[in-house]
């Protein structure tokens, strides 16, 4: 794995153990808990995996074009820190259409952990065989930032989760 990618995916990785070790504890009563009409944090959980899981189908599937797709630039660069910005600010979005009104849920905390360390296997499998000479390309199309690279992409994620994180610990 290029040393980029293997840097952002550690940094990934930790954040999501260190929420699933958070998550370990809470019953399964805890994950499943709807309060004043909200998604539970298993639903929260839900709505992460599955965007990883678009997202890495999305770039399995561009991957194979990778020479025909332009590259990012300094524009890419303003735009990917707006994104960070606007997912640290204690705002509500609405999640894109293709996701579905309802997230998956999952009646326990080891069948959560079995679908996210599947997502994430297939991610580092793709991140494991990315071309070099792919890292600048637009490979990604985010709902908000449109297309970006897989750096981008990653990062992304990490906002994703990062921007999720308080609603989690607000359910617990």
């Amino acid at each position: 794995m290029n040393y980029l990618l293997e840097k952002y995916f550690s940094s990934l990785e930790a954040q999501r153990s260190k929420l699933l070790l958070e998550l370990k504890t809470a019953s399964n009563e805890q994950i499943n808990q709807q309060m004043n009409g909200k998604w539970s944090v298993s639903q929260i959980v839900g709505h992460l995996i599955l965007t990883e899981e678009l997202s890495v189908g999305y770039i399995n599937k561009k991957i194979n074009a990778i020479k025909e797709v332009g590259r990012t630039g300094v524009f890419g660069e303003l735009k990917m820190l707006v994104f960070i910005i606007s997912q640290r600010l204690p705002l509500k979005y609405k999640a894109p259409k293709s996701l579905g009104e309802q997230p998956r849920s999952f009646p326990d905390f080891a069948s959560l952990e079995k679908d996210w360390d599947a997502v994430r296997q297939q991610l580092k499998l793709l991140l494991e065989r990315f071309p070099e000479e792919g890292l600048k390309k637009k490979i990604y199309r985010h709902p908000v930032m449109g297309r970006c690279n897989i750096v981008h992409a990653l990062i992304s994620l990490k906002e994703h989760i990062a921007h999720h994180y308080p609603q989690i610990k607000r359910q617990l």
